[in-house]
């Protein structure tokens, strides 16, 4: 008897060490909650609710999967949130990450975080009435050059966004000063659009999205669009690179977790959103949204940031929103 209970004791130990050394292999084993830093409706909280949606429909997770709005800050509130978490949480992010803090608006960085994926891309364009004196964005940016003040150029919600350090990447490998525009800050792309059809401004930097209707019906001219090829339904609108400005502007979306997270948990979202993307769910909601796929995995999307950082903080000085 002696015996079998110190064979039963042994076999305990053993189940126990076993139970602990792969219990990284029971991840997840709480309910997941995707951060959507800001209030329900816009980008941040549809790619959280998307997220969302294809993991359960495709039963990629197991666990119940939460959508939670933690608006503030230019995401910062949402971000903080997250910060004190584990890893059965993630947040929804984007340039505003980075450039936040550059423009001394956060003191949070991306390294602060542990990045998961990039997932799509809005392009940007510019645009001018239907009327305009204006046949292509390289005429836009000759006037400029000739007179930096000639030209009043919309943009929303705030200057330091990507609408607004797109204009200012274009206007730099142009040749020009970008830190000398005359920018007209409206609350968002729906009132900068508005301003242009009612010729308060003459030329607008907004997400393709906002325009892309009014430039099918003919009500207002896209001169130019940030991506790399020309976009489906937009085949007449041509790309910046195509008008002599070297520059793919992406506005990009991500998700990224909390700090300290460890390999296993980083490869389990890997593994998991790296099956979301290629669903035929998730390709809906790029067309509906008119986004373009721009997945990359947690390596791919570390190396990404620290060279987007490397380019937002070019684009925040050329701007002349810091000293």
């Amino acid at each position: 008897m002696k015996k079998i209970g110190i064979l039963l004791l042994l076999m305990a130990i053993l189940t126990a060490c076993s139970n602990s050394a792969s219990g990284n292999k029971e991840f997840p084993n709480e309910n997941i909650e995707i951060v959507a830093p800001a209030s329900p409706g816009g980008g941040w909280d549809l790619t959280a609710r998307s997220i969302q949606q294809g993991l359960k429909d495709n039963n990629l997770v197991d666990s119940n999967i939460n959508v939670m709005n933690k608006p503030g800050g230019g995401g910062e509130v949402g971000w903080k949130y997250l910060e004190s978490k584990d890893a059965h949480y993630l947040a929804v992010n984007s340039s505003l990450l980075l450039t936040n803090n550059l423009l001394g608006q956060s003191q949070l960085t991306h390294k602060q975080f542990t990045p998961i994926a990039t997932l799509a891309t809005e392009w940007i364009s510019i645009a001018v009435p239907v009327d305009s004196e204006f046949k292509s964005a390289e005429e836009v940016m000759k006037k400029l050059k000739e007179d930096p003040k000639s030209l009043k150029i919309g943009v929303g919600p705030a200057l330091g966004n990507n609408d607004h350090l797109s204009f200012v990447q274009a206007f730099s490998e142009y040749g020009g000063d970008p830190s000398q525009l005359d920018f007209l800050v409206y609350e968002g792309g729906g009132d900068v659009v508005t301003a242009l059809l009612g010729n308060h401004v003459d030329v607008i930097t907004t997400a393709l999205s906002e325009v892309k209707d009014q430039h099918l019906a003919g009500k207002l001219k896209i001169l130019a669009v940030s991506s790399e090829e020309r976009i489906e339904e937009l085949e007449d609108v041509p790309t910046w690179q195509e008008q002599g400005v070297d520059m793919v502007f992406p506005h990009w979306r991500g998700i990224m977790g909390p700090p300290d997270m460890t390999e296993e948990e980083i490869a389990y979202w890997d593994e998991k959103i790296g099956k979301l993307v290629k669903t035929e769910e998730w390709q809906k909601v790029l067309k509906n949204n008119d986004w373009d796929d721009f997945y990359k995995n947690s390596s791919e999307t570390k190396s990404f940031l620290e060279e987007q950082e490397k380019q937002y903080k070019e684009l925040v000085n050329n701007s002349g929103l810091v000293n």
